[in-house]
């Protein structure tokens, strides 16, 4: 066992870059055949696209920021310390509505790479 970090976990970047060069960033903090936990960074005005999961379920949970997570044609203001389920199968995106960086966590069982299909 070991304390882990944002500086001792695997780090990558999704999304386009902006014209300031800056992507989203992803760290797997738990990456496990049956569980991952992931926290994102995502800059102001940045987001992903919308898409489902067929197997994965899903728990977005914020720690700084606001999140707009849109799910099923809902759209949902999170800001910290707030979180949602998403069921597998439900279309949905998630994107930074604030004025700050967003940071969340993402847990999804099993993990959701590989299980992503645009909606």
């Amino acid at each position: 066992m070991k304390v882990v970090s944002r500086d001792n976990s695997e780090h990558y970047l999704w999304g386009e870059q902006d014209m300031e060069g800056k992507a989203c960033d992803g760290w797997h903090l738990v990456k496990r055949p049956a569980l991952s936990v992931i926290l994102e960074r995502v800059p102001v005005g940045r987001g992903e696209q919308r898409h489902y999961h067929k197997v994965a379920e899903q728990f977005f949970f914020i720690l700084s920021g606001t999140a707009l997570l849109e799910v099923e044609g809902s759209e949902h203001r999170l800001t910290a310390h707030q979180g949602m389920h998403v069921a597998p199968g439900q279309a949905h995106c998630l994107r930074n509505g604030g004025e700050q960086v967003l940071e969340f966590l993402v847990t999804s069982t099993p993990p959701s790479h590989g299980d992503r299909e645009k909606a």
